[in-house]
Parts: C-alpha cells; structure tokens; sequence
C-alpha cells in the first residue's frame, strides 16, 4: 500500500507498448483494419482487449446521441427501431486502422496499470464512469470490463446497498473506506507486470514516482514513433433503442437505455454474423482462451535467403536417421521443453519472447522440412545474425528433422 506508482510513467509504458505492438501488426500490412473479434484477441493480455472494446463502446454510445436534431420527433416508435436496427449493423462493422487503434490501445495500457496502481482513480474512472446519478446496475455491468483484480472491485460492489440515491461522493468515500480495509487483498502489480512485460520488458520499479527506468526496458526497445495517445472523451447516455436481437431485458435499477445499448454492442462486437467464417463464442466475460492472438501471428513473413546462410550451409543439410535423438513430433511448439524454449529465446531471438513464438508457429505452418530448413538458415538467420550461433541452430534444426521424418 506504500507503495507510489506514477500515472506518468504508466501512461508512457502504455505509449510505447501500444506503438510496438501497432509495428509488429501493422508494419507488413499498413492499410490493415481489425474488427471487433480481431480486437478482443489482438494481445494475450485479456485486460488490455476488453479495456479497448470498452472505449469503443463509449465511442459507439457517443454517435447515437450525435443523431438527435431539433427538427425531428427521435422519439417515435418507428424512429426508434430504425434506429435500433441501424446501431445493430453498425456495431457489427468494427473497422479500426493505425491511426484509430493505438491511442486506443495505449490508453487501455495505462488503465489496465491504474486497476492496480490507483485503485481509487481506476474505480472512478472505469466503474462509477460519466453516468449520472450512478446505479448499482451500472456498477455490476461496468464490472464486465475488469479482468485484472477482479475479486478485489468485485468484492465492493457485492457490499453495496440497494438504493435509488447513491451518488458519486457516498460511492468514492465508501470505496476508499473499502480499499484502506482490504488492500492487502489487492493483486500484486508483480504479477501484472510479469504478464505485461513478455510483451515489453517492464519492473515495478520503471512505476514508481521514486524509482529510476530499468536501462534494459530502455536501451534494448527504444521508442518508436507513435500516435500520440489521445484520451477518449466520455461517452454521453446513449440514445434510448428498444430491444433487438434477443437483447435481455435491462434490470430495474438501471436507466434503461444504457443498459440496452451496451448489452447490443457487446453482443454485435462478439458475434459478426455476416462474416461466417470468424463466428466463434467471443463474449466480452469469457472470450475464448484458446485461440491464438493476432500478434502471434505477426513478423511470419519469409525474407529472401541471406549470405548469413553460407555460414550455416553445414547446419542446413538433413539430418540421418542415425542422428536423430528422439521420435517423429507432431509440432515444434510441443516438442520444445521449457528449458529449451528459454535457450532459443535467450540465445536465437535476444530475449524476444514474441519473436521466438512467432517464428516457431511459423515453421510449424509449412509443410515440407526443405521449406523449414530454408526459412532457418535464410530468413531467420539474416534477421537474427546466427552466423556464430551454430550449436543451438543445429538444435533447431534437428527438431524440423524429427518433425518432418
């Protein structure tokens, strides 16, 4: 509880991250768009998804109200579910370029650092949010958007009392009553950071008002050119829409409208019906844990064979039966121990932990051991300069053997 993170240093860890990451998918293909399920999977840092989905909401809630004219009767019934029926496709044609996602993505960073190092800041901003009066309806569906410490805000909002006059003071007084009781009960920032830093290097230590930034999360990834991160303005209430699409009925404590809208973009942004091919369960509580994020499939692309492949041309040759040390494998990915991923990482890709992954998924897609030989000593050894890394190569290179035999 002591200690002092600093808004400031997680906003630009939040910048940097988000510029990486935007690089890493958005380098080879710079007119790339993601959708809404693209976006619920784009990190494997659940938080940071929803975060994004969550300010898009705000954006998508915003339009509706920039529908409204003096002009014209908006409260008609047959305005009503037209306009229901249009937000409805609306929402189900997400289109986020560069320049729209990463401020986005940026700030969801910095959210996603607030939950644990501003309990209090993070509580206003990201569950009592712009809405007036606050309802305890708001606060339970505001809670959909937390995946980090979850049971700490969880366990507040379960000992709020039914009322129809909350107001934000008695919420923000009680909450830090509830934090100053139950603190210890917090998730350690050691574990968030943990998940974070396999994306970006990061400490605790780079957060704190105090401390000094790590060199290592410095030197070894200086920053790219980015977007600026620009916040999101809070969202307005959004239009009253009736129900469509079997949306749920809204609960009594809440203002009806609120709760219609967001229960249909979260339904629309998960489901994408008129793309068959990507409609798979994405719910904004449980998106589906086993699907590969996008960014593991970034940076798979084959460069042309370098002259670094002289050097390895003696590694490059298929290997014997004699000399192959286990049996046929069904993928890279599986047959590489836990000492070994941490030997490839370390020693074949500098510490990249995202790099690694991306390249072994990458030769586990090819189909011919020629093709994945190839890729090792052309593309892989030109971009990681392995002219002196011979032994873990051969490493490498036996385990394409075995999986191919």
């Amino acid at each position: 509880m002591n200690d002092k993170y600093s808004p400031v240093k997680c906003a630009h860890y939040g910048r940097r991250l988000a510029a990486r990451l935007c690089d890493q998918h958005f380098g080879p293909q710079p007119a790339a768009t993601l959708d809404g399920p693209a976006v619920l999977k784009f990190t494997p840092v659940r938080q940071l998804n929803l975060l994004v989905v969550r300010q898009l909401l705000g954006q998508w809630q915003a339009e509706t109200v920039r529908l409204r004219s003096p002009y014209f009767n908006f409260e008609a019934a047959p305005v009503q579910a037209a306009l229901a029926q249009f937000m409805n496709v609306l929402s189900r044609h997400i289109s986020l370029g560069r320049a729209a996602f990463e401020p986005l993505l940026a700030q969801a960073a910095a959210d996603t650092l607030g939950i644990v190092a501003d309990p209090a800041g993070s509580f206003q901003r990201l569950l009592l949010g712009p809405a007036e009066p606050p309802t305890l309806a708001g606060l339970r569906d505001h809670l959909r958007y937390l995946d980090v410490d979850k049971a700490f805000y969880q366990g507040f909002v379960d000992n709020v009392p039914p009322s129809s006059d909350l107001t934000r003071e008695f919420l923000t007084h009680r909450f830090e009553l509830y934090h100053a009781a139950n603190y210890k009960a917090h998730q350690p920032m050691q574990r968030l950071v943990a998940e974070l830093s396999a994306l970006l290097p990061l400490t605790t230590a780079d957060l704190l008002e105090d401390g000094p930034v790590s060199g290592a999360a410095v030197v070894s990834h200086p920053e790219p050119v980015s977007v600026a991160a620009t916040p999101v303005p809070p969202a307005p209430p959004a239009v009253a829409v009736p129900q469509f699409m079997g949306t749920p009925a809204p609960a009594s404590d809440a203002p009806p409208e609120v709760a219609v809208s967001e229960a249909s973009f979260s339904k629309t942004v998960s489901t994408a019906p008129e793309e068959p091919a990507r409609r798979v369960p994405l719910s904004l509580v449980q998106p589906d844990a086993g699907s590969v994020p996008l960014h593991e499939k970034l940076r798979a692309g084959q460069a042309a064979a370098s002259p670094l492949a002289e050097a390895l041309r003696a590694t490059a040759a298929p290997a014997s039966l004699a000399e192959r040390t286990g049996p046929k494998v069904e993928t890279l990915r599986e047959a590489i121990s836990i000492n070994q991923r941490f030997s490839f990482i370390n020693e074949l890709f500098g510490g990249e932990n995202m790099d690694y992954h991306a390249a072994i998924q990458h030769l586990d897609s090819l189909p011919t051991a020629d093709q994945a030989r190839a890729h090792v000593t052309g593309a892989l050894s030109q971009r990681y300069d392995w002219a002196r890394k011979e032994e873990h190569v051969n490493k490498l290179l036996k385990l394409i053997e075995r999986k191919f035999a």
